[in-house]
C-alpha cells in the first residue's frame, strides 16, 4: 500500500492569462507616468510597483478575468486618530 503524500490539492493556474496581461499592461502604464490611482483615475500618479499589481488585477477582476478572490483586508479605511 503506498503511503499518502502531504494534504496538497493539485491546482491548476491561479491568475489566467488576461489577468496577466492587465498586470503587464498596469506595469507598462506606471513605467510611462500614465498610471494614476482613485475612482476614475483621479488620484495622483502610481508609483509604487505593487500599487500598480493591484490596480491591474482589479482591472482583470471587473473584466470578468480568472482572478483568486480577495483576501478580507481593510474595510473601513483609514483610523482616525484622537
Amino acid at each position: 500500500m503506498a503511503a499518502k503524500k502531504g494534504g496538497r490539492k493539485k491546482s491548476g493556474r491561479k491568475y489566467g492569462k488576461a489577468a496577466s496581461k492587465r498586470v503587464e499592461s498596469a506595469m507598462r502604464r506606471r513605467k510611462k507616468g500614465t498610471l494614476k490611482s482613485g475612482q476614475g483615475g483621479k488620484g495622483g500618479k502610481v508609483k509604487s510597483r505593487k500599487q500598480a499589481i493591484a490596480i491591474g488585477l482589479s482591472e482583470a477582476r471587473k473584466k470578468g478575468a480568472k482572478v483568486p478572490r480577495k483576501k478580507g483586508g481593510r474595510k473601513g479605511g483609514r483610523k482616525k486618530s484622537s
